[in-house]
């Protein structure tokens, strides 16, 4: 076995190549030498000390577990420097991603409070008006429900009911100048 101060003699190939063949301690001196650059590289771009302890932590993990797959193009603190600048893009693009993520995740939410508030006055409202057309006179109500739910005319009121169009069309008048009382001049025009 190699003592550590002999590998720190050895050329960035010579421990690539000890690396391939599964020696612990040319990643320890792989480490060594490039460990403090690479930090002071990343942190200028991401200025975070977590993070980028984390981006050269991942580095090295990724070195020794691929050492047998690994063929650069380039020299090793090539390799390393790109490495590392590929790690913050994809960090950037993680956070982007992410804060688009809550951000929309914050809009739908934002939405769903909208939504369920109006759905709630709609429902109110809805509960509002049919009691109140409940309220009216038998025979008011019985004519205001089959002109406005089952929306016939007057006539085919009158021929149903056995009344004169006339009758009708005053009854639903009526409903709706009462309506109108009850509810507020706003919702009723919204509503009718």
């Amino acid at each position: 076995m190699i003592t550590m101060s002999v590998y720190s003699s050895y050329s960035d190939q010579d421990l690539v190549a000890l690396l391939k063949r599964g020696e612990r301690l040319a990643l320890t001196e792989i480490y060594n030498r490039y460990q403090g650059v690479l930090y002071s590289h990343a942190y200028r771009r991401l200025p975070d000390r977590e993070e980028v302890g984390d981006i050269i932590q991942e580095l090295f993990v990724y070195l020794w577990t691929n050492r047998q797959q690994l063929y650069f193009t380039t020299s090793l603190s090539s390799y390393l420097y790109a490495s590392v600048r590929n790690r913050i893009l994809n960090q950037y693009r993680n956070r982007k991603v992410r804060d688009n993520f809550a951000a929309s995740l914050q809009e739908f939410i934002d939405q769903g409070e909208n939504i369920i508030e109006d759905q709630l006055r709609e429902k109110e409202l809805s509960l509002l008006i049919e009691q109140e057309i409940a309220a009216l006179p038998d025979q008011m109500r019985l004519v205001f429900e089959m002109s406005r739910k089952l929306e016939m005319s007057h006539n085919e009121i009158a021929a149903a009911l056995n009344l004169s169009p006339h009758t009708v069309r005053n009854q639903v008048h009526n409903a709706l100048k009462i309506l109108r009382v009850k509810l507020g001049a706003n919702i009723f025009f919204i509503l009718f």
